[in-house]
């Protein structure tokens, strides 16, 4: 119960009251990851588990070691007793350091309790060095030799670490293997008496399934209602429709009743599992064109048609035998319900495990809810926050447009079929083919799901593969929507269980999306790892960090509560716009005064970064649109000065598709650093809290290139070439070569991403640059070609930003030989980009919301093209940049003349 409580808590929401219809699935879900969490937990290193490292396995870059016997300059701190600086090689372990240390203190004859373990604490961070790796792969070491810095360690006594350790364990064992049904050949019903028989195989029904509808019901019209509405009703499998058909329309109200029954052309028997039962509520166009009443079948070229209103999604076939679930929207009191009758069986129908003893499956069995006569769900309302899990339009075919042709199957005209998968064939698959195992998604989108002999076939050629020779960008791809049979999904799970921490960051946001499904703050995540095998932590470790978001959030929205009400009567009147904007900082810096924000919490942003009180004379209101509040707090005690951690929080926009941006320009950078190549990206901190609402990082030491144009001739400076380069020379007059050639490379990596990426609504306030030349783009509304327009004029004319003043700064300094490289390693991994995108379909993200939206992506990277032709390609993006740059700069005028943002 107090286990319970606490991750109430921490995620907002209490699941035992708000998922009550499915308690079953969640507390047998918790179960049954109790014994390998306990197992998990027996063979852990509490000590190594407490300092985990943050390490990196990509070659460390050119510039960054002048020669091979390169020394990193190391000063190491004891509490407050001694200080010293020492050189190290770098491939020292972090033991080396502590035997200098150890022998440092006796030369100087000082006292420490050698009976304590001691760790490496990297000063101003909850950042470790331990383990066995050499220096050099520490993240943080690669981040100190960039920015030219010495390392700073403390040396700890693990007793002053928190205690991470699991004292208890809430939920009780379970065998893994229970809940599990027989084979096809034990449920047969032959040669068996009535009284006997408990439970038959879903393979022996054939029948059709069908549903009856009764009607629906919502407590509150909508403000807008349609005239007249109708139900589709689907069976969806992955991203396929298997079957769909239509009600008739009836005119909208808040009770309709339909009293019919739904046939749908699926036998029960060929139900695979993990097939859905959909219905959505669509407003018709009054006349019942789209539907076929002597069938209900929805005609092919008229399905989709129909503004879908509400929609609702249940799973056929449970966990194990539970019932349908019936409410899968907490807020039953606002939303709408729908109620449908299914068939009823005198014994429950189940989904066996195999067909016989000759087969082999370790995936728990099923059982179909056919023993139910009556259902109720609870239907949401679709928007661009909510979509569909599927849409009967959605063109999969256009995500995997290069997919080669599977050996298993036969082409009939332009459609493939699958062969029949005898032993044979999958041998000599597995045996010619799967040396490539790249081809494996395209083999099993082809293959018959809906034939469960074959199915089984599928299933004893996957479970031979060895995961760790899966490329990781298969193994994602095979976590799409697209893949949803239980056994293909678990090998992708096993590949993706041994990467790295570095590695699993990358792909972080994708994860979160097909394991959780669901579009909620990161708490999520850290509610499903306190519950994961691998990862357990302490609910207390998250608790202060919940309550810093929980007050901030508070905060800003009775700031953006008051402060609209008076803005009219303050910022319309020109005079008093300063009085405006210092009443708003002093209003801000009260409300902050007043809530109670921890003394110390993790910052969400990183949780490498502990932060302490809130600076509230430094707190202010930023001044754009949505009025974003820019906080700093005090960095954590540490032998070294360090700067206040800064954030801006943000209310008004959905920072997911920022997130999704910057998290691919990470993904962008280890492809380059792979090859050696640092473009010096600055993918900075972003991340959602909840709804329209989050945290950014605060990159110091950096200005908008608009301040600068300001600063060299006001809105003129627009047109000014030079003003870029001698504001570089400002500021470091002996380091303008390095500064020059961080920009060279920092531009021309921006370049090639935001091209790549479409990213649209560049203008100077939306570019920035650090006093050390580092360029890079910030606020990323606008992605995957969509522009931005003002007064119906696209403002981008240019595919991306290479204008007057930055090829000032860079000369001819090989500015299209890093470019092009850059193009095409980023090309060369199309496959994964392309995944990672398509793992976020489902998100409500606005402007990646179909199959359509990534034609862009395709086709940014010329995937249909050879390697010589994509150069030119790019060369051609290049030359269009260098001559209608000036078009860039009158816009970037505009934009200041006019204070557009």
């Amino acid at each position: 119960m107090k286990q319970q409580q606490c991750l109430s808590y921490l995620t907002g929401h209490n699941l035992e009251e708000e998922a009550s219809d499915r308690l079953g699935e969640l507390t047998f879900t918790r179960r049954k990851l109790a014994t390998p969490r306990t197992q998990e937990l027996k063979k852990r290193d509490d000590l190594l588990y407490a300092t985990e490292p943050w390490v990196t396995r990509v070659p460390i870059p050119n510039d960054m070691q002048d020669h091979p016997n390169v020394k990193l300059p190391v000063t190491l701190h004891y509490l407050s007793k001694i200080s010293f600086s020492i050189q190290v090689d770098m491939d020292a372990t972090p033991n080396v350091l502590l035997k200098v240390f150890q022998r440092v203190m006796a030369n100087q004859k000082l006292y420490y309790d050698s009976s304590q373990n001691l760790v490496l604490k990297i000063c101003g961070r909850e950042e470790f060095l331990s383990g066995d790796y050499p220096l050099r792969d520490f993240l943080w070491v690669r981040q100190c030799l960039k920015n030219k810095q010495d390392l700073h360690v403390s040396v700890v006594p693990v007793s002053q670490l928190v205690d991470e350790t699991v004292k208890s364990i809430d939920w009780p064992l379970i065998d893994g293997s229970t809940g599990q049904f027989s084979s096809q050949e034990d449920l047969r019903p032959e040669g068996k008496d009535l009284e006997d028989i408990f439970k038959i195989s879903l393979w022996d029904c054939n029948r059709q399934l069908r549903v009856k509808l009764i009607g629906f019901d919502i407590p509150t019209l909508p403000n807008k209602c349609p005239q007249s509405v109708y139900v589709r009703a689907s069976i969806l499998y992955g991203n396929k429709v298997l079957s769909s058909v239509s009600s008739v329309s009836k005119s909208f109200a808040d009770e309709v009743l339909w009293n019919e029954w739904f046939d749908f052309d699926v036998l029960l028997r060929d139900l695979p599992r993990g097939s859905k039962l959909s219905f959505t509520i669509n407003a018709s166009d009054g006349d019942n064109s789209i539907v076929n009443r002597d069938s209900n079948k929805v005609p092919n070229s008229e399905r989709g048609k129909g503004k879908v209103l509400y929609f609702v999604n249940l799973l056929l076939i449970d966990h194990r035998s539970e019932k349908l679930s019936s409410a899968t929207n907490p807020d039953k009191a606002d939303c709408m319900a729908i109620s449908f009758h299914l068939d009823h069986y005198s014994v429950p129908v189940v989904l066996p495990n195999r067909f016989g003893t000759a087969g082999h499956s370790d995936s728990p069995t099923s059982s179909l809810n056919l023993t139910k006569s009556t259902a109720s769900s609870y239907a949401v309302p679709y928007g661009p926050s909510s979509p569909p899990s599927t849409s009967p339009n959605a063109d999969s075919s256009s995500l995997h447009e290069n997919a080669p042709q599977d050996p298993l199957t036969d082409t009939v005209g332009s459609t493939p079929r699958v062969v029949r998968t005898k032993r044979v064939g999958m041998k000599r698959f597995q045996q010619d083919s799967f040396c490539n195992a790249s081809i494996l998604p395209h083999y099993l989108r082809n293959v018959d799901w809906m034939n469960c002999r074959v199915v089984e076939d599928v299933h004893l050629l996957v479970e031979t593969l060895d995961p760790e020779e899966l490329d990781v960008t298969v193994a994602l791809e095979l976590l799409s929507m697209e893949f949803a049979d239980v056994t293909v999904r678990r090998l992708a799970v096993k590949r993706l269980e041994s990467l790295s921490n570095d590695d699993v960051l990358k792909y972080l946001l994708q994860l979160v999306q097909v394991y959780l499904l669901t579009q909620t703050c990161y708490l999520y995540l850290y509610h499903s790892l306190t519950l994961s095998p691998n990862i357990t932590c302490p609910p207390s470790f998250f608790t202060k960090q919940v309550q810093a978001v929980f007050f901030l959030h508070f905060s800003n929205s009775l700031y953006l509560a008051e402060i609209n009400s008076i803005e009219f009567i303050i910022f319309s009147v020109f005079p008093l716009f300063l009085v405006a904007i210092v009443l708003a900082h002093l209003k801000v810096q009260e409300l902050l005064r007043d809530c109670d924000l921890p003394n110390e919490f993790l910052l969400p942003l990183d949780p490498r970064i502990k932060v302490g009180n809130i600076l509230l004379d430094t707190c202010k209101v930023m001044a754009s649109k949505k009025k974003p509040l820019w906080l700093e707090f005090c960095p954590m005690p540490s032998p070294t000065p360090s700067l206040p951690v800064g954030i801006i929080f943000k209310q008004g926009d959905d920072l997911r598709q920022d997130m999704l941006v910057l998290q691919t320009l990470a993904v962008m950078d280890s492809i380059w650093q792979e090859k050696s190549l640092d473009l010096n990206l600055i993918p900075y901190g972003c991340i959602s809290t909840g709804h329209n609402i989050g945290m950014i990082e605060i990159v110091r030491n950096a200005v908008t290139i608009a301040s600068i144009q300001r600063n060299h001739g006001g809105t003129t400076g627009a047109f000014r070439n030079d003003a870029l380069f001698e504001w570089l020379k400002s500021k470091c007059p002996f380091q303008e070569i390095v500064n020059v050639e961080r920009f060279v490379k920092s531009c021309a990596g921006y370049c090639v991403a935001t091209y790549v990426l479409g990213i649209g609504d560049r203008h100077n306030d939306n570019i920035m640059i650090t006093d050390q030349g580092n360029l890079f783009h910030i606020d990323f509304g606008h992605i995957l070609g969509n522009t931005k327009h003002f007064l119906c004029v696209n403002r981008e004319r240019v595919p991306f930003v290479l204008t007057p003043d930055f090829l000032y700064v860079m000369g001819r300094r090989t500015r299209e030989d890093t470019c092009t490289q850059a193009y095409l390693s980023l090309r060369s991994h199309s496959r994964l980009l392309v995944t990672l995108f398509s793992l976020m379909l489902l998100t409500g993200i606005p402007e990646l919301s179909a199959a359509e939206d990534m034609r862009y992506l395709r086709k940014a990277l010329q995937e249909k093209q050879s390697e010589a032709d994509a150069k030119e390609h790019f060369l051609k993006q290049i030359s269009v940049c260098e001559n209608q740059g000036w078009k860039v700069q009158a816009n970037w005028w505009i934009h200041m003349v006019a204070g557009i943002k």
